[in-house]
């Protein structure tokens, strides 16, 4: 079968990766690709958002499935015109895809169906957020309300920083139409987890744990980026911590979508904290994380294609979901400056070092081709990831493997894992 991923990061180059190794695949494209995933798939000059020329695409090639990697064009209902033109689509449609695309209505309806997560308040209006600060509970979480690359939350220690970050989301539209609308949420503490899940509209399937680490800079500090590395299993994902979701969370939610007459159909991802009042939802993402993908797809043992066709098909529940009992370290290698101001078009080297050892992987995230030599286009640039039997091996081989990749701007933390040590 002929494939098309739609999508440019280190998830698109992870889903890829996987796909590459199905026995159901003849043919990948990814439109538009980057350096990295050409290796396993066509790339093609056609962006997420441009859906009339996916759509054509698909049907002159004779696409027989779209894997649609982003939040961007689920959101923007790409799945469903795939599915008008009579083309068979892995995501949510856009009604579903609401569950990522706006923080209000994900909150909402875990209030309304009873699913736990933190206090709130949505505010389409300035002055009512900032009436409302008058009287918060310090520190809180500003959010605003739709789509902003990972980037659109605040964490305000004072009123004063809260009111400026009100500002920053509502008046000076720092996010864009995002910040139309925003969550007030109480400040909730304790251990972050993500879990991807497999969902086909009526069964969900858990794949494992990870844990991403969002601040730009060692010991959680600086801005939040879209990622500087992940790790998976989390240790802090107890039995009882999934026995707890499994209950009041996973299926609560697909339930809900279903209830409310939006159908599920893809990948839910699950923001939790784990606080000392039980598990709580943070957030919720229609599709892959970026860079979770990264350390969960690796470790999957079935074959994506079969999974992904069930999800479709509505019979997830026929198929026995399985990861490698090991680990899972990704390392994001950035452009220094990310995620405010960068140079691009620095040539990289080290990539052949991935060849010679197994269990290493180099994701692309932001690069292309300048000539033959592959230069960085991005502030994410690489996630390397490497296995091991536990997550300190994982962790020391994905840090030595950086060192085989050399750019002249090279930013990392060096603390990705740490974590780790403390369970």
């Amino acid at each position: 079968m002929k494939v098309l991923i739609v999508g440019s990061g280190g998830r698109e180059h992870a889903i890829a990766y996987s796909v590459s190794l199905s026995d159901k695949v003849d043919k990948i494209y990814c439109a538009p690709g980057n350096a990295g995933i050409s290796e396993y798939a066509e790339c093609v000059a056609i962006s997420a958002m441009e859906f009339d020329k996916l759509v054509d695409f698909s049907v002159e090639n004779q696409i027989d499935l779209v894997i649609v990697g982003m939040d961007d064009p689920l959101v923007g209902g790409l799945v469903d015109e795939l599915e008008a033109a009579g083309i068979r689509a892995f995501g949510p449609r856009k009604n579903a895809a609401i569950l990522e695309g706006s923080k209000a209505f994900s909150k909402d309806l875990m209030k309304k169906y009873n699913i736990p997560t933190a206090g709130y308040e949505n505010f389409d209006n300035p002055e009512a957020a900032l009436d409302y600060l008058e009287t918060a509970k310090f520190p809180i979480v500003l959010k605003a309300d739709g789509l902003a690359l990972g980037k659109g939350v605040l964490i305000c220690s004072t009123l004063e920083e809260a009111k400026e970050g009100v500002k920053t989301i509502m008046l000076d539209k720092q996010f864009g139409d995002s910040g139309n609308a925003m969550v007030i949420e109480e400040f909730m503490t304790g251990r972050e987890v993500s879990v991807l899940s497999f969902v086909d509209g009526k069964t969900i399937k858990t794949m494992t744990s990870a844990q991403d680490h969002k601040r730009a800079k060692d010991g959680d500090q600086g801005l939040n980026t879209g990622g500087m590395g992940t790790f998976s299993p989390s240790p802090f994902y107890t039995k009882e911590v999934e026995d707890f979701c499994n209950k009041y969370v996973y299926q609560a939610t697909v339930d809900a979508m279903r209830a409310e007459g939006r159908e599920f159909k893809g990948i839910i991802f699950f923001g939790l904290m784990l606080t000392s009042e039980g598990p709580k939802v943070l957030e919720y993402n229609a599709r892959f994380g970026d860079p979770e993908a990264q350390v969960v797809l690796p470790r999957m043992k079935n074959d994506i294609i079969e999974v992904v066709e069930a999800c479709i098909d509505g019979t997830l529940d026929q198929i026995d979901l399985q990861f490698e009992d090991n680990a899972a370290v990704c390392v994001v290698l950035a452009s220094d400056g990310y995620p405010v101001a960068y140079e691009k078009g620095i040539p990289i080297t080290g990539f052949e070092e991935f060849k010679k050892h197994e269990g290493y992987y180099c994701f692309h995230a932001g690069t292309k081709f300048d000539g033959d030599q592959i230069v960085t286009n991005g502030g994410r640039v690489l996630g390397i990831t490497a296995k091991g039997k536990d997550l300190k091996e994982a962790r020391k081989n994905a840090y030595a493997a950086t060192e085989w990749i050399q750019f002249a701007n090279k930013y990392m933390r060096n603390d990705i894992g740490k974590a780790i040590d403390e369970a």
